[in-house]
């Protein structure tokens, strides 16, 4: 009998998860389901520029996983019953409600975005987070009569990149960033010193240690002055999925699964979750942001790991850490901050049009490995010796854990 693998998910840990698992498990051994609600791979980092109306490449799923063995199920995820071990989704193609069945569940639903109960978010602003909430502030955007006011609330990355990418291509708009801190403030001095020249050039005007307090049609009112806003749009971070929430899985109060140095839930071993839906304590035990950097090698250390433990090997040990972070200042500029393993800045930092460079070749590279999740080394398909399912205690099993 098979071994079901479901991953819920196909951004980019999930889709690489899937993908490498399939790469490293024998086909007659296993059947692997990714469950996703888009039929494309979805560029996430790359949403500001669709939001200004770039067209981005497609990436469909059926291209991406063709001949892997990878079953891919259009469906939206509608709860977990992790002690019945199934997965129930409603099917795209009008089957209607399904329950699925797994023996491993790879939890990779990532997050959203976050209106952190600030009044008339919800209702009045825009947000990137994802492509649908991208093509509706593109729509948004192009209606925008010149000089009119947008205004971006949150001074990080996401923030950061929106307002730059928004003010360069619709340089007649008034463009606004309000930032609860200083601007650039966890960036080196050649960073931040950077980061405010391209803004200045851009004509961006920026209301830094201003909090926020109530987002109206028109405006969005701080503990200072109102700023007046056509478009507001949110930024100010990501909350995860609340289906991990609902379940009995032990979560954290950030609603993230929390799991041990493998991925595998503490409350339900024959889970993984990977990405921003896990708690991953990293270098110097902080838990890493959620990031496309962080949550690729928790989608690695997972499938690797669930490969090991079916087929009898040694457990993996792949390390997270931070090297960097790539901003982009529109397509002309940007910004690269070296930093510290647990990601304290560095006071080396790229800047210019090499900088909008190397940001666009990591971009590229991130998509690319979601289709290459072995990142084009050779693997051998390995038989799986145990038929448990992946949470039951086995000989092999027990053995993997004491050499690794």
């Amino acid at each position: 009998m098979q071994h079901r693998i479901i991953v819920l998910g196909a951004g980019y840990t999930g889709a690489t998860a899937a993908g490498r698992l399939a790469k490293r498990l024998h086909r007659a051994d296993v059947a692997i389901t990714l469950v996703n609600a888009e039929p494309d791979f979805v560029e996430r980092v790359r949403m500001h520029q669709l939001a200004v109306g770039q067209e981005l490449k497609p990436r469909p799923f059926d291209e991406m996983f063709a001949g892997t063995g990878v079953e891919v199920k259009l469906a939206e995820v509608a709860g977990i019953d992790a002690d019945r071990r199934t997965v129930t989704v409603v099917d795209k193609h009008g089957a209607g409600q399904q329950e699925l069945e797994y023996d491993t569940l790879v939890y990779a639903l990532g997050s959203g975005w976050n209106p952190q109960g600030v009044p008339g978010t919800a209702e009045h602003a825009h947000e990137i987070s994802g492509r649908t909430g991208a093509l509706r502030l593109r729509e948004r955007l192009a209606g925008l009569d010149a000089g009119q006011p947008v205004v971006i609330v949150g001074g990080g990355l996401t923030g950061v990149e929106a307002a730059t990418e928004i003010a360069e291509s619709r340089p007649d708009l008034d463009v606004a960033l309000v930032a609860r801190g200083g601007f650039g403030d966890w960036l080196s001095d050649k960073g931040r010193g950077h980061l405010r020249k391209v803004f200045a050039g851009l004509g961006v005007t920026v209301h830094e240690h201003t909090a926020v307090t109530a987002v109206e049609a028109d405006r969005v009112l701080t503990d200072g002055a109102p700023v007046p806003a056509a478009v507001t749009v949110w930024a100010t971070g990501f909350a995860v999925h609340p289906i991990a929430g609902a379940s009995t899985l032990e979560v954290s109060g950030t609603g993230q699964i929390v799991v041990d140095e493998t991925m595998r839930s503490v409350s339900h071993p024959e889970v993984y979750a990977i990405g921003d839906a896990a708690l991953v304590m990293g270098p110097g035990g902080k838990p890493l942001r959620m990031s496309c950097a962080s949550g690729v090698p928790t989608s690695w250390q997972a499938a690797d790991t669930i490969a090991a433990r079916l087929t009898g090997g040694k457990l993996p040990k792949i390390e997270a850490r931070y090297y960097q972070q790539c901003i982009s200042l529109g397509r002309k500029e940007g910004l690269i901050q070296f930093v510290t393993a647990d990601d304290q800045a560095l006071p080396k930092a790229l800047t210019g049009r090499i900088a909008a460079v190397y940001k666009e070749i990591i971009c590229l590279g991130a998509a690319w490995a979601v289709a290459h999740p072995t990142v084009g080394m050779p693997v051998r398909r390995r038989r799986t010796t145990q038929s448990a399912p992946a949470g039951k205690a086995t000989r092999t099993d027990a053995t993997a854990e004491a050499t690794a």
